[in-house]
Parts: C-alpha cells; structure tokens; sequence
C-alpha cells in the first residue's frame, strides 16, 4: 500500500478546514504537535486537533514532537488522534508509551530523528503500527530532503520483512515530486509532504501525483 500524508502545518491556518476539504482524496491527515522544548517550535494543540477532526473523516496520524509524550496521549486520543506517533528519544521507555497509546484505543508509532541510528529500536517493532523515519531535523517545514535516512529505511524493510510484520515505515521530511520515488524504492509505503501539497496551486492533484510517483517506484 501506498498511504499521502499532507501536513497541515504547511496548510493556511486562516483556511485551515478549506484546506482540509482540499485533499479529500489522501488517505491519512498528518497533524505535527511541537512544544516549543522538544523541538525549537511551537504548532498545534488539543484544540485545532479537534476541528481538524470535525471537518474530515480521515485518520489522523499524531506527530508528537514534544517531551514526556505521555502525559498528553490522552488528550490528543479526546481530540480525535487515531495514530499517537511519538518520539523515541523524547521519552525513557518507548515500548512502554506505545502499550499506552494501545491502552487508549489508539494507534502507536516510533518516530526517529536523522541522527538516531535504528539499529536499537529494531527488536521492538512489533509494540507499534507504524516507525516514522526523519528525513529532516523536527521542528520547522519546508527542509531539504536527507537521502542518507534511507538507510534506516533500507533495514526496517529488511527486518519487518524477516519477522513476518506488517508495520508501516513512514517518511516525514523534504517529501516531494523530486524525492518521493527514491524513498518508496527504499521501501517507504506512507509519505508526509506539507508544501508540496498545500503549496500546489491544486492540493489534491498534487497527492495524486505523489502516489503515482510512489506506485511507480516500488
């Protein structure tokens, strides 16, 4: 499967349900929380999480890029959060937060940042639906594309595919007509594209184009 992610922190904020209604056709709504400690930025909270969900019915996949991701889960769950995708070097125990956002009736995933190697986290893949790959610092949008993540890519492939898994690896960073096939031949099946999305004079064409390119690739 191939799953388009358009991020709404690329979206208008003033026009941020129009903008949603825009890209009716992805297939999973990507919604980046920042808290101004984890990473140098602040963006949504609870409470825009909750009007994106009232003005679309698609899953919304979380990326929690804030400290003791814990403690919000259950807010984020209340707002309409489908998929609590937090970060593994913001927490003390990631196999424990992920058996929390299942014990909310929500979805889990590792996110990872470009400098944290894989390798230690490979054996817990089976506590989460989805590893979330950076393919740029957290924090802000609108970055190049490092192709050197995928060779994180590359071995979560080869290990989900060695343990029969059905985890998803997903992508988040400088995703665009430009990258977006050299990352689905590395084996990435979700993408999170914030401009090349809503900075397309037409949003919805342009998830389309995305998963062709990604379709072609694989």
């Amino acid at each position: 499967m191939i799953y388009i992610a358009p991020s709404i922190l690329a979206a208008d904020y003033a026009a941020l349900g129009e903008d949603v209604r825009k890209v009716s056709n992805a297939d999973l709504i990507h919604v980046d929380i920042m808290d101004g400690h984890f990473v140098p930025n602040l963006s949504f909270g609870p409470d825009v999480t909750k009007a994106v969900n009232g003005v679309t019915d698609k899953f919304l996949d979380m990326h929690l890029m804030i400290e003791q991701p814990e403690k919000w889960f259950a807010s984020y769950v209340d707002a309409g959060g489908d998929r609590l995708v937090f970060h593994v070097e913001a927490t003390s125990d990631h196999v424990a937060a992920a058996k929390a956002a299942h014990e909310l009736g929500a979805e889990a995933g590792f996110a990872i940042k470009p400098g944290t190697p894989i390798e230690p986290y490979l054996d817990d893949l089976e506590h989460v639906e989805e590893v979330m790959i950076m393919s740029v610092e957290p924090g802000f949008g609108g970055q190049k594309f490092m192709p050197e993540v995928l060779d994180k890519v590359r071995l979560l492939r080869s290990r989900i595919a060695e343990d029969g898994l059905s985890t998803i690896i997903a992508i988040d960073g400088g995703i665009a007509a430009a990258t977006i096939a050299q990352a689905a031949a590395a084996g990435v099946e979700s993408f999170v594209a914030g401009s090349a999305v809503f900075g397309a004079d037409d949003p919805a064409a342009a998830v389309d184009e995305l998963r062709r390119l990604a379709r072609a690739a694989r």
